[in-house]
């Protein structure tokens, strides 16, 4: 399984994945934080990110992904990385790192963690 972060979930909607991205995407079970919903909705409402939450694609991507809650357990881990972020980008590094799957990002904070395994 891969964890995706917001931009990698942005990137396999709107089709602008790298060809390395897709092989992985393609290859295995997705999951995503819940947190990334989240920030998806934020985006939208900011008027950074067009989105149609209803639309037949989005729902479908909902079906083939697994929804991981933050727990007190990844609410604790976000406070114990090797880095500091946005307090999103914490979170779904902490998921990775609870859940032990690999993260998919291209954020190069996040790609400099010694703690997060990385896809």
């Amino acid at each position: 399984m891969l964890n995706l972060d917001t931009h990698i979930v942005v990137a396999v909607l709107d089709g602008s994945l790298r060809p390395e991205e897709t092989a992985r995407v393609s290859a295995e079970p997705l999951g995503i934080s819940s947190i990334v919903l989240w920030e998806l909705a934020k985006l939208v409402q900011l008027r950074r990110l067009v989105l149609d939450f209803e639309s037949r694609e989005f729902q479908t991507f909902l079906t083939h992904v697994t929804i991981f809650p933050i727990t007190l357990q990844i609410a604790r881990q976000s406070t114990k990385l090797d880095f500091r972020a946005d307090p999103v980008d914490e979170i779904i590094a902490a998921t990775s790192i609870v859940e032990e799957i690999p993260l998919l990002t291209r954020d190069r904070k996040l790609l400099k963690s010694r703690m997060t395994p990385l896809a």
